[in-house]
């Protein structure tokens, strides 16, 4: 039932920062982990392969006392990388970015896609049109000041054609410059790139993803062949989240029986934003794909969603929002509503619930209190995952007790058998969320 040696496969979703900012996140929020629960944690250094495509380091964790009912478990990290692909996309001219994002929004809202993720979820469909808001914005300011100068020039007695260039000239560089001296405030170009790689991936537009993710899913196939550890937990976060589910299936196209000869194998998909690929008409493979993974008897599927994160779609169905019917043979995901109110300070919610990417990234970030959900203890204690979302105040007892009684009391709950599936909803909070609906 414990824990020893646990294999992490972490897929990157849409951040452009990559390892670096990564791996000195989670050494930090580490640090934090051991203090809120005085656990001993030591992290090794991240090494790469040799096509620096997988990053991966190692980190032990245990009460500082192995006998008795201490532990010690051993967590192999694999870092899936795909910041070069993203760097490259906001590398391209702002103006190339512009025309295209629009372009898409457009077509967004002609389809009727826009309209499907104001019904699944309202806040993600505002936080998809806001930078789109932004653009307008600040284009309607500097065609005001264009105007202006077309104007002014016009007034002297300029020629009419001087006047429409040079106001024309000054809307694009006031554009050009209004977009790039307020990037760090609004993530405006950040958005608008997330947006046309969505499309691009939906429409099967990208071939070099495809062709990572298809090495990535062969990598996870040699993982569970040849590793020893007690389970093998394969995370996304945010748009790594239907990354994550579309390599796990490749996987296991490649090999059907994947969980079935190694490892226990666990799909953890955490402020998840499936339908910002499964809504588009032309992701037929990719709904198959979530298909195949709702009917998976080897695999277990826990998806975390939060209302406070406005990234993520909440209270939300992945399978039948998206029309996928499997009837009586469904038995994933188990779908985890997360309480951010519980696992931050007081002191801190307030201000810290309107910081909207901080939000987001406290799925993978350390708790400020002790809770049943807490990431660092997903990756690096003892409690095997399936078990923890099945138990959690047990689970959260053995990360808190004060004696060894009633640390040896909890770990008996977790022994009983558990099943996660069929969408059931496993709550982990102290004042119960509203169950997740059936359709989006």
């Amino acid at each position: 039932m414990r824990v020893q040696t646990r294999h992490v496969i972490y897929v990157q979703g849409y951040d452009p920062r990559g390892l670096a900012q990564y791996y000195r996140m989670f050494r930090t929020e580490l640090r934090k982990f051991g203090r809120l629960y005085q656990f001993a944690t030591t992290i090794s250094r991240p090494h790469s392969r040799t096509d620096d495509e997988i990053t991966s380091w190692s980190i032990e964790t245990s009460t500082g006392d192995i006998s008795g009912p201490g532990w010690t478990t051993r967590t192999n990290y694999d870092f899936l990388r795909f910041e070069d692909f993203i760097q490259s996309d906001l590398a391209a001219p702002i103006w190339r970015i512009v025309l295209q994002a629009v372009w898409i929004y457009l077509r967004l809202v002609a389809h009727g896609t826009i309209a499907r993720f104001w019904k699944a979820n309202w806040r993600f469909a505002t936080f998809i049109t806001w930078p789109h808001i932004i653009l307008l914005l600040e284009a309607t300011a500097c065609a005001a000041i264009g105007f202006g100068v077309s104007s002014g020039l016009d007034a002297i007695g300029a020629p009419v054609l001087l006047g429409w260039i040079a106001g024309a000239a000054t809307f694009a560089a006031l554009l050009w410059a209004a977009l790039r001296t307020f990037e760090n405030q609004t993530y405006v170009l950040y958005l608008l790139c997330d947006t046309i790689w969505t499309w691009q991936f939906a429409h099967r537009q990208r071939p070099e993803w495809d062709a990572r993710i298809d090495r990535f899913a062969r990598y996870l196939t040699e993982v569970a062949a040849r590793s020893e550890a007690d389970e093998i937990v394969i995370v996304g976060h945010s748009s790594g989240s239907f990354l994550a589910a579309e390599m796990l299936a490749r996987a296991l196209n490649l090999d059907p029986a994947l969980g079935r000869h190694g490892p226990r194998l666990l799909l953890l998909t955490l402020g998840g934003n499936f339908p910002i690929i499964g809504f588009h008409r032309a992701a037929g493979d990719f709904r198959d794909h979530l298909r195949r993974l709702a009917i998976e008897p080897s695999v277990d599927w826990i998806d975390c969603q939060a209302r406070k994160d406005v990234m993520n779609f909440f209270q939300f169905d992945p399978i039948t929002a998206h029309g996928v019917e499997v009837g009586d043979t469904r038995r994933n995901p188990t779908i985890v509503p997360v309480r951010f109110r519980e696992i931050i300070r007081p002191a801190r919610y307030n201000a810290f619930r309107w910081q909207f990417f901080r939000v987001h990234f406290q799925f993978v970030m350390a708790n400020e209190r002790p809770h049943a959900y807490d990431f660092f203890m997903i990756v690096c204690g003892p409690i095997p995952l399936r078990e923890r979302m099945a138990r959690p105040a047990a689970a959260l007892a053995i990360a808190t007790a004060t004696d060894s009684a009633s640390r040896e009391k909890a770990w008996t709950e977790l022994v009983s058998p558990v099943y996660c599936g069929a969408a059931a909803a496993v709550d982990l909070s102290s004042s119960m969320e509203p169950l997740v609906r059936r359709r989006g």
